[in-house]
């Protein structure tokens, strides 16, 4: 005897409302760290590795939370996943504006990675109580409002920063946060969850990709003091070896694993993740090493810019990466994902080198930081498009879950890279990093994505797997 699930309540425009504001609440937590890493730095006596980590360690939590957030939601309901992920979010803000030293604030940065996992879940409470037509206004209109809050977070994080404190620029979008979701879950009705899935949650991958991104991320950290310490790098290495020697092997006879290994063997995913991973490295190497940039206090070099400066000269690349999406989309359409990849490919490239090659005024680091945004945007969204369409419709999370830990994995060595130049080009008791690591590190993430010619050449015009 089977029984039918009641059809669900629709909701009205104060729901999507509210899924807008909360939105735009985890936007502006979001983004409030990338313009005051500099800031940071003096306030909690940070090396500048320790500054690259803490600016990627959200979106490591991010990729591992985002599959499990939108798995539970299809499985218990996306309302209820949504809230209780949120007051992990909230508890992370809490954390991260109480915190009195790096590793308290990383602990907070970590929590705060589930909101990451906030618009899948929900994109599928839209989708339960919206028709087609509406569901996609009101996802699109979530995701802009989500945007929206990143810019506002970088705008607003120096003022409050240095008006008030450190502390404030935390606590103040984790009050939103909060209230948002007090509203959610007064004005959303609950949706129904689905049908409960045979198979279960590949826990023993999920760990052992935590524990090799964490490793990979002391290696990168500890690697320019490996002088002072080199059998505790050895053991890392030896370590990082272990983690994913045991990953690929748990991922090879899970049933249903997070990661599917044969998928990556297709030339088409391979290929597409490697690009990403390539874009996203020089991404993150620009996103760390411009403000420091901006900030740094050289003879003859840097700027000298306040926390609030800094959010406003990133601004314009924010707005260039909000429309990269829509661009890259349309692009892929008309002239294939590979045109599209090898327009953003020579873009980010030109973008890197001319800042090594010229950093004399702030507009030379606003106009490549723009290139660098749009040239992102443009690849990564190519990427996800042609990646999604060039496999069964059954596999697409799957294959957008590859390109995603290729996305978090870029990041987190470009992020890494940066840092450890820095720290590797700073005197012995100086706090000033040598121009030639700013110069070294532009240079070897513009050769890198330079490299990425060699794979889209291979590819056709439409990717097929």
């Amino acid at each position: 005897m089977t029984t039918t699930l009641a059809p669900p309540v629709p909701i009205g425009k104060a729901a999507v409302g509210a899924l807008g504001i909360l939105a735009l609440s985890t936007g502006a937590l979001e983004s409030v760290v990338s313009p005051t890493i500099p800031l940071l730095e003096r306030e909690l006596d940070m090396s500048q590795s320790e500054g690259a980590l803490l600016s990627i360690v959200l979106l490591i939590t991010g990729a591992l939370i985002t599959p499990l957030a939108g798995k539970f939601g299809d499985r218990y309901g996306g309302k209820k996943v949504l809230i209780r992920l949120m007051a992990v979010v909230s508890l992370g803000g809490t954390v991260s504006a109480l915190a009195p030293n790096l590793p308290v604030l990383l602990v907070g940065q970590v929590l705060q990675g589930a909101m990451i996992g906030a618009l899948p879940l929900s994109f599928i409470v839209v989708r339960k109580h919206l028709p087609a037509g509406e569901s996609k206004v009101a996802i699109g209109v979530v995701s802009g409002l989500f945007v929206g809050g990143s810019m506002v977070g970088m705008l607003s994080a120096g003022p409050v920063a240095e008006q008030l404190s450190r502390h404030w620029m935390f606590a103040l979008p984790t009050i939103a946060v909060v209230g948002s979701t007090l509203l959610v879950n007064r004005l959303m009705p609950a949706d129904p969850p689905g049908r409960p899935d045979d198979v279960g949650i590949d826990w023993p991958g999920l760990l052992l990709l935590s524990g090799m991104l964490a490793t990979l991320m002391l290696v990168l950290a500890l690697a320019p003091e490996a002088g002072s310490a080199p059998l505790v790098l050895v053991a890392l290495v030896v370590l990082l070896a272990v983690f994913v020697t045991g990953w690929v092997r748990v991922e090879r006879r899970a049933a249903a694993p997070m990661i599917d290994l044969n998928m990556l063997a297709r030339p088409a995913i391979w290929k597409a993740c490697a690009l990403t991973f390539v874009i996203c490295l020089g991404t993150t190497m620009a996103v760390y090493l411009v403000p420091q940039l901006l900030d740094e206090r050289g003879d003859g070099y840097g700027f000298r810019a306040s926390a609030t400066e800094i959010g406003f000269y990133l601004l314009p690349g924010a707005v260039a990466a909000t429309l990269a999406g829509p661009l890259g989309g349309l692009g892929d359409r008309r002239f294939g994902s590979r045109a599209v990849v090898n327009t953003g490919v020579v873009m980010m490239a030109v973008g890197l080198l001319a800042v090594a090659a010229v950093h004399t005024e702030i507009w030379h680091l606003v106009v490549g930081k723009v290139l660098i945004a749009l040239a992102n945007g443009l690849c990564v969204t190519a990427m996800m498009t042609s990646t999604a369409t060039a496999v069964d419709p059954k596999d697409t999370g799957i294959a957008t879950s590859l390109i995603l830990v290729s996305r978090v994995l870029g990041s987190a060595v470009g992020g890494q890279l940066g840092g450890a130049l820095l720290t590797a080009g700073t005197p012995s008791g100086s706090e000033v990093a040598a121009e030639s690591a700013y110069v070294t590190g532009f240079v070897i993430a513009g050769i890198v994505v330079l490299s990425a010619l060699f794979v889209t050449r291979t590819m056709s015009k439409g990717v097929k797997a």
